[in-house]
């Protein structure tokens, strides 16, 4: 009777939790909770619109209020709760920002304090490497001396045997509209815009006077047009550039840069387009860089399916339908390292129609493939979908996000700001563990495959020697690790194995006293595991799902963490909305509204379907 610990509660849970989903659902069949990320959208916005003359105080007043409920006592800002000093970048972009507003006096005792704070920490010589883009394109800080011409770039690259699509599409996104802007030293200032030679520290004072600039009109060369072109080619119907809030922001003054007008029609629809990605949190209004609404779509159905709602249940088949409307048709970029493969992915949200990823398609597969098991009519879109997810697999036998093999390795020494994470798109453990998993449990595609076979050595060679894994896209180790062993297992390893075994033994490690887990974001910094003094929800349902994937009875460790879901007691604040999901370490990560609902729900399906008829 051991092995039915605390069952019937689990029961309960499970109910509570998916009717509650059920119940958050829209009426297309989507879900659709804030994606709630990194402060920079909300400030960017606020700069775009004054500096634009963009009237719209309302929209401008709520971001001012997130902006505000996010500062420190002490006046500054950070980008993730326990981070020691405070975030340099952060705070010299809201502080900014609520200049610009013209709601708020650099006056005031907590503005105050911020300034000083962005001066004893170097100042805005110190600050990002995308922040003082912004705030060069604002004339808030110089561009580089030398003028940066696209066709000088261009043919540095041609030397270096490297095209444009090589680098991340993440990175080319943002490179094309600066690229424009900085050829010609642009600057857009307005009547709004603030004085911030005060925030020069004195070994800054000479960069004062260079942001006094003439604007340098560069000749129309045949590298202007072709970033012109792409980023025509890659605005999504609703304005944005592939539906990403931080491109759109660039795109704006990278076009004006060349001679679109502010108030041309291509500018008002992407001012449209961010306006559109506002969401409520449940406190403040936010600008959310991508809204997460297929991601979200896809792994609630999968929840709701594990939790035992009926495939034929109305809200589930019209989350299918859902699905299925946004599988993408047309080819995007992934195509130039890929040119045999045919459409069939999904991307992060539903204004996406050109930029599928590895992740948010192997999500969506796991709904369809339970349909088509009874619906023959639902094959070609698996098919489609699974034939997509398998190609993308890269030479090195994991997967990466966005394209495959793009990870030249001399790129990610260049001296660039997070080169290795922005300027590549690599195989990494948490979408190769993934992957591996919807390939095992779903699609029957298990060792010794060769395909599978090549991704189990990748994640084989890439463990760490305390028998975690890096996680990419979420915080960091807890989570790379969940992945990686749920992935090895489906492909059909067994507990004994001694990388099973290691991994195991370093998550019982670092349970927490209260049963759950809780990981640091500057893991994601340090790159190392580094312990929150408290745990999160998400992380802990990570850790559990792992540790129930790879034992067959449940141990005193897996007891301990079903407990913490169980005792709600244990949610507080802290624990709920700790950021798990990773952007660009050290200043971008991201608070997945979903998480808490989903996580927690999967663990406990996992763990009574596999131990529910154990003796």
């Amino acid at each position: 009777m051991d092995a039915m610990y605390r069952l019937a509660e689990v029961n309960r849970e499970i109910e509570s939790r998916s009717s509650r989903l059920l119940e958050l659902q829209e009426q297309d069949g989507s879900w659709r909770f804030c994606f709630e990320n990194a402060l920079m959208t909300d400030a960017y916005m606020i700069i775009l619109l004054r500096t634009l003359g963009w009237e719209d105080e309302k929209l401008i007043l709520r971001l001012v209020q997130r902006l505000l409920s996010k500062q420190e006592t002490n006046g500054v800002w950070k980008a993730y709760p326990d981070e020691e000093k405070g975030n340099l970048t952060a705070t010299a972009e809201a502080y900014t920002a609520l200049l610009f507003s013209g709601y708020v006096s650099n006056e005031i005792n907590r503005l105050k304090q911020a300034a000083s704070f962005i001066r004893n920490q170097g100042g805005l010589k110190k600050v990002s490497l995308m922040t003082k883009v912004f705030f060069a394109f604002n004339g808030l800080y110089p561009w580089p001396k030398h003028t940066v011409d696209p066709a000088r770039i261009f043919r540095i690259m041609e030397k270096a045997n490297l095209n444009f699509y090589d680098i991340s599409s993440y990175a080319r996104a943002h490179f094309a509209p600066v690229l424009l802007g900085m050829s010609q030293k642009f600057q857009l200032r307005s009547g709004s815009t603030p004085c911030l030679k005060h925030l020069y520290t004195k070994m800054e004072d000479g960069l004062w006077e260079e942001t006094q600039v003439t604007r340098r009109k560069a000749s129309y060369s045949y590298q202007t047009a072709f970033l012109e072109n792409y980023i025509l080619k890659h605005i999504e119907a609703d304005g944005t550039l592939l539906n990403y809030a931080s491109t759109s922001f660039l795109m704006v003054y990278g076009l004006i840069s060349i001679g679109y007008k502010k108030d041309s029609p291509i500018i008002k629809q992407a001012v449209h387009g961010l306006i559109s990605l506002l969401c409520y949190n449940g406190q403040t209004f936010h600008i959310q860089n991508s809204p997460s609404t297929i991601w979200d779509t896809s792994l609630i159905n999968y929840a709701l399916l594990s939790s035992g709602v009926a495939s034929t249940h109305p809200s589930l088949k019209r989350s299918l339908q859902f699905l299925l409307k946004n599988q993408h048709s047309s080819y995007g970029d992934w195509k130039y390292h890929n040119p045999d493969a045919s459409p069939g992915g999904w991307g992060f949200s539903e204004g996406n129609t050109r930029h599928p990823d590895v992740d948010d398609t192997q999500a969506a597969l796991r709904t369809i493939n339970r349909y088509q098991r009874i619906n023959k009519n639902l094959n070609h879109a698996y098919k489609r979908g699974r034939d997509w997810l398998l190609s993308m697999q890269n030479k090195d036998g994991g997967w990466g996000a966005f394209e495959k093999d793009t990870n030249k390795k001399w790129l990610r020494i260049l001296p660039v700001e997070n080169a290795e994470d922005a300027l590549t798109d690599p195989s990494t453990a948490d979408l190769t563990g993934r992957t591996l998993e919807f390939f095992g449990n779903y699609d029957g595609l298990l060792l010794p495959s060769p395909r599978i076979k090549a991704a189990v050595q990748w994640l084989k060679r890439n463990q760490e020697n305390d028998g975690s894994w890096y996680g990419r896209w979420g915080i960091s180790y807890i989570y790379g690790t969940w992945a990686s062993v749920t992935g090895l297992m489906a492909a059909g390893f067994c507990k004994q194995d001694r990388t099973i075994q290691k991994a195991i033994g370093w998550l019982t490690e670092i349970q927490h006293s209260d049963g759950g887990w809780g990981e640091s974001c500057r893991s994601d910094i340090e790159k190392k595991y580094i312990s929150l003094s408290y745990s999160t929800i998400t992380q802990t349902a990570w850790a559990l799902d792992a540790l129930i994937t790879a034992c067959p009875t449940p141990n005193s460790t897996i007891k301990r963490g079903i407990d913490y879901l169980l005792n709600r007691g244990n949610y507080n604040i802290q624990s709920l909305t700790y950021p798990t999901g990773a952007g660009l370490p050290g200043s971008f990560y991201i608070y997945y509204h979903s998480y808490n609902h989903v996580w927690p729900l999967l663990a406990l399906c996992h763990y009574r379907e596999k131990y529910r008829e154990k003796p």
